[in-house]
């Protein structure tokens, strides 16, 4: 497979697949924001919310901060079946591609549903994960920063950074190989960012500065020359402020933080 300067999508196609998918994340942010804002001051991982409303709010999520990142490979893929169909070869249309990547982060929401709600039994059933949940949220943004560090996130984030070769070396003919396609590119995603997205748990959910951080951290790492260094940037803050966090957790100023009241205080109230 080739690919020449001429198989770019006409500036009209490509306009059209760019905005549609700004729109779209624009559309998400205002659902998070709105969501933020009417949304009860609920002391658990899981805010409160059944398995749907909690997924529903994890795609959102998703579609907020990945689509814009994600732009790069779904225009390539524009790109190439442009070329395609001119030649008059199978052409398959970008959404078959955008939907099989967004399903891989669709299957996580329910993974963090699953870790949320054991999350919040854990801090029912123990006074001690109750104390100790600030501290428990600080470990967890070390391991993030760390894993910022480690040759797995490398090499994800190398896929993500170069669309052209994923598109060389990944490959596949018609509408199941292309879904395939964004299945595959959206798991090299995940590895890429899903160490970013659990350190939401102990910095709040819905907490929007948090999201807006971890949005421009990505888009950093997978769109920007400097991709590498903002990785490895994040590391480091990551586990700075981890450390702070178990010396000090009042500095982290979310629901993994009891508020002044103990453990036991917090179970006896239930």
């Amino acid at each position: 497979m080739t690919t020449t300067a001429s198989s770019y999508p006409l500036p009209r196609e490509r306009n059209l697949i760019l905005g549609s998918l700004l729109v779209l994340a624009a559309i998400a942010w205002g659902l998070l924001v709105w969501q933020s804002v009417v949304m009860d001051d609920e002391m658990s991982l899981t805010m409160g919310m059944g398995a749907p409303v909690f997924i529903a709010i994890w795609v959102a999520m998703m579609v907020a901060i990945m689509f814009p990142t994600a732009a790069p490979m779904i225009l390539m893929f524009a790109r190439v079946h442009n070329q395609r169909k001119e030649r008059g070869q199978t052409f398959v249309p970008s959404w078959v591609f955008v939907s099989s990547y967004l399903l891989v982060w669709s299957v996580t929401g329910l993974a963090a549903y699953g870790a949320a709600v054991l999350g919040d039994d854990l801090a029912g059933e123990s006074a001690w994960v109750m104390d100790n949940a600030a501290r428990i949220g600080g470990g967890v943004l070390i391991a993030a920063g760390l894993y910022q560090l480690s040759p797995l996130k490398r090499l994800c984030l190398s896929k993500c950074r170069s669309p052209m070769s994923f598109i060389l070396s990944s490959w596949r003919d018609g509408y199941g190989g292309s879904f395939r396609m964004g299945l595959e590119h959206g798991v090299y995603c995940l590895g890429c960012c899903w160490m970013l997205f659990a350190i939401l748990f102990p910095l709040g959910m819905m907490n929007v500065a948090a999201l807006a951080l971890i949005t421009l951290l990505i888009f950093a790492e997978k769109s920007t020359p400097i991709g590498r260094q903002a990785a490895r940037g994040a590391a480091l803050g990551l586990v700075v402020y981890g450390v702070l966090v178990i010396a000090f957790p009042d500095l982290l100023p979310t629901v993994m933080s009891d508020g002044g009241m103990s453990g036991t205080d917090a179970m006896q109230g239930m």
